[in-house]
C-alpha cells in the first residue's frame, strides 16, 4: 500500500477541528500503546539498603531488601544480609542491629548483586523505586561500576520527592519514611531493615499513588516528571495529549475561543505534546501558552518532511501568538537593485523572478548590513532620488564622491555606459559572484584591527555576515524556486522508499513505497496527484524560503537521489565563486 500526502486544495481544506476525524473516523478506541503504560499495569521494584555508613566510596553494602509490586500485588520478594568486608561501625550496629557475627557466611556484593539485576529484570516499563533514591540507587551503581557490570537504563522515582508534592507540612513534619508509614498507616513499621523498610516504602508508594491520580498523575509518563516542580493546574492538563496519534505529524494548542495559540512538529505527537505539560518545558513563555490552552489537536502526517513544511503553513496562516518563527514570511524583507539608468540598492518587501535581489533576511537591520558591507565593494551611489539619464544644471556632488566612494552620476561626472559598469559587477555579486564583497570587507576588517579599532571591525564582520547569509540562500535556493517539477527519493528507515514531489520551490506531494515495491508507479502517481502549482510571480518562488530550505536540506542529504527534474533553465548546483564557499562569521 502506498501512502500518500496530498495538500489540502483551496476551498476545499478541512476544518482543524475535524482533521483527526477525517484521517481516523469517528470515535476510535486507541490502544494502550497510544495512551501510554497506565500506572497500574507498571511493574515497581522497590529497593532498600543497609550500608556501614554513608558514600558509595568509603562504605559497603551490609543488606539489601526489594519487592517487586503490579497493580497492587505483590510479585515477588528480595532479601539478603551481605558481607561488607570489614567490621560493621557500631553506630550502624545500633541503627540498623545488624553486627559483625550476623554477617559471618553472608554472601559478598559481588554474588548479591547480580542476583538483585536478575531478580529486578530492571529495563523498559520496569521503575526501580526507593525512599531517597540517589542514596540507594549510587550505592548500587557503584557496586556495579567496580565489577565492571552494565547498569541498566531504567527509570528512578524516589518517594520522598513524591511526598514533597502532595503532603503538606500540617500532615507531617518531615518526609522521613517512618513518619509517612505512620500518616499513611502503613502495614509494615520501617525498623532500618532493608526488607521490613521495602515493605513499608510500597505502602507509601501506593498512598503517594492515590494522591497524585486527582492532579493528572495516572500513566508511567506522569509519574517520571511527577516530582518535577509543576503547577498542578498544568499537570492536570496532561489528559490533553491522551487521543493524540504516535506518529509524525503537526500539533496545534486551541485556546478558550478555540484560537491557535501555538503550532509545532514532532516525530511522536503524543510524547511531544505529554512533554509540555512536565518540568521538561522551561520556556515562560510556553509555560503560560500551555495554561491558557484548552484542546490540542493533531495532523497526523506520512513523514517527518510532511509535518514540517505543514507546521510552517500553519503558522503562516493562523499567526499564532505564542510560535516566534516562520511567522508573516511574507513580510521579510530582500535587497534589491533598481531598474533605472542609474541603479542603486534598496530593500524592499517583493520582488520579481526577474530582479537582481538577494534575500529574504530576517529582519530589516540585517538588510541594511548586506547593503552596507556591498557598498564597501563597489562605488553605487547611495542617494535616492531617481536621477535623470542627462545631469541637470547646477547639480552638485555629495561628500561620496569627494572621498572616491561615487561616480557622481549626478553632476554628469559619470555617465550611462560607465555606471553601468559598477552596476553589472554588483548584479553578477548579487547572482553568483560574492567574491568582491569578501575581499573588500576582509581588508577593511584587517586596517581596523591594526589600528586597534577592534569594535569598528565587529560591525564590518557583522555586515559581511548577513552578506553572505543571504547570498547563500538565494544562490542555494533559486534553482528549487525556478525548476518546474522535480521528483526525489530516499530510502526509508524500513528499506522501502520515501518519495518527494516539489514544484518551484514547494513541497506538491510526498508518499511512502514500501519495501520490495516497485517506486515507479508510484513516482507516476505521484506525479499525477501531487498539488499543482502555478509559475510564481515573486522570486521567492511558489513557498516560503524555510519551505524550500526545508526542501533543499532533503534533496542535499547524500542518501537523496533525484528521479526526474527539470533543468533546462537552472541547473541544481551552486555557483563557483558564490557564497556558500565562505564560512559564515559569527556574530560577537
Amino acid at each position: 500500500m502506498v501512502q500518500t500526502f496530498l495538500p489540502h486544495p483551496p476551498g476545499a481544506r478541512l476544518a482543524l477541528e475535524d482533521a483527526t476525524r477525517a484521517r481516523t473516523g469517528s470515535p476510535v478506541q486507541m490502544g494502550l500503546d497510544e495512551l501510554g503504560t497506565p500506572l497500574s499495569q507498571t511493574t515497581f521494584v522497590v529497593v532498600d539498603l543497609e550500608t556501614t555508613g554513608g558514600s558509595p566510596t568509603s562504605s559497603e553494602i551490609t543488606e539489601i531488601g526489594a519487592v517487586k509490586v503490579r497493580g497492587g500485588e505483590v510479585l515477588g520478594e528480595f532479601q539478603t544480609l551481605v558481607d561488607p568486608g570489614s567490621p560493621v561501625p557500631p553506630m550502624i550496629t545500633v541503627l540498623t542491629g545488624i553486627t559483625d557475627a550476623m554477617l559471618v557466611g553472608a554472601p559478598r556484593i559481588g554474588e548479591v548483586l547480580p542476583a538483585f539485576l536478575e531478580f529486578a529484570q530492571l529495563g523498559a516499563g520496569t521503575v526501580l523505586v526507593a525512599h531517597n533514591a540517589p542514596f540507594d540507587v549510587g550505592f548500587l551503581r557503584a557496586a556495579a561500576d567496580r565489577m565492571s557490570l552494565p547498569w541498566p537504563r531504567v527509570q528512578v522515582v524516589d518517594t520522598v520527592k513524591l511526598a514533597r508534592r502532595v503532603v503538606t507540612r500540617d500532615e507531617a513534619p518531615n518526609n522521613k519514611l517512618g513518619t509517612l508509614a505512620a500518616l499513611f498507616g502503613a502495614t509494615v513499621t520501617p525498623d532500618h531493615r532493608a526488607l521490613h523498610d521495602a515493605r513499608a516504602t510500597v505502602d507509601v508508594l501506593h498512598a503517594l499513588l492515590a494522591r497524585m491520580g486527582p492532579l493528572g498523575v495516572t500513566h508511567l509518563e506522569d509519574l517520571v516528571t511527577a516530582s518535577d516542580p509543576v503547577p498542578h493546574q498544568r499537570r492536570r492538563k496532561s489528559h490533553l495529549a491522551e487521543h493524540l496519534p504516535g506518529g509524525p505529524g503537526v500539533y496545534q494548542f486551541l485556546g478558550p475561543r478555540r484560537e491557535v495559540l501555538y503550532v509545532g512538529t514532532a516525530v511522536d505527537i503524543r510524547r511531544r505534546v505529554r512533554s509540555y505539560f512536565t518540568a521538561a518545558e522551561k520556556r515562560r513563555r510556553i509555560g503560560e501558552m500551555v495554561d491558557l490552552a484548552e484542546e490540542v489537536r493533531a495532523v497526523p502526517c506520512t513523514t517527518a518532511l510532511e509535518a514540517s513544511v505543514r507546521e510552517l503553513r500553519l503558522i503562516a496562516e493562523h499567526d499564532p501568538p505564542y510560535n516566534r518563527r516562520s511567522r508573516r514570511p511574507e513580510r521579510r524583507p530582500w535587497v534589491r537593485l533598481t531598474d533605472e539608468a542609474f541603479p542603486r540598492l534598496t530593500i524592499v518587501r517583493q520582488v520579481t523572478p526577474d530582479d537582481d535581489a538577494i534575500g529574504p533576511f530576517s529582519s530589516r537591520r540585517a538588510a541594511e548590513e548586506c547593503v552596507e558591507a556591498i557598498q564597501e565593494a563597489f562605488a553605487l551611489r547611495r542617494c535616492t532620488p531617481r536621477l535623470p539619464r542627462l545631469a541637470r544644471a547646477g547639480a552638485s556632488a555629495c561628500v561620496l564622491a569627494e572621498i572616491g566612494r561615487c561616480g557622481a552620476p549626478c553632476t554628469g561626472a559619470q555617465d550611462v555606459p560607465s555606471y553601468a559598469v559598477v552596476a553589472g559587477a554588483v548584479r553578477a555579486c548579487l547572482r553568483e559572484d560574492a567574491e568582491p564583497v569578501v575581499a573588500a570587507v576582509h581588508a577593511r576588517i584587517a586596517t581596523l584591527a591594526v589600528q586597534e579599532r577592534f569594535e569598528e571591525a565587529a560591525v564590518q564582520r557583522d555586515r559581511l555576515r548577513s552578506f553572505l547569509v543571504a547570498a547563500r540562500r538565494t544562490q542555494r535556493l533559486r534553482p528549487l524556486w525556478r525548476c518546474p517539477e522535480l521528483v526525489a527519493a530516499r530510502r526509508a528507515a524500513d528499506g522501502g522508499w520515501e518519495l518527494v514531489l516539489a514544484r518551484y520551490g514547494r513541497l506538491a506531494g510526498t508518499c511512502l513505497v514500501p519495501r520490495g515495491v516497485d517506486p515507479m508507479p508510484a513516482v507516476e502517481a505521484l506525479v499525477a496527484t501531487g498539488e499543482v502549482v502555478a509559475a510564481p510571480t515573486t522570486a521567492m518562488g511558489a513557498a516560503s524560503s524555510e519551505e524550500t530550505e526545508l526542501l533543499a536540506d532533503w534533496i542535499e542529504d547524500p542518501a537523496t537521489r533525484l528521479v526526474r527534474w527539470d533543468e533546462s533553465d537552472t541547473p541544481l548546483a551552486c555557483p563557483v565563486r558564490g557564497a556558500a564557499r565562505h564560512a559564515v562569521p559569527a556574530r560577537g
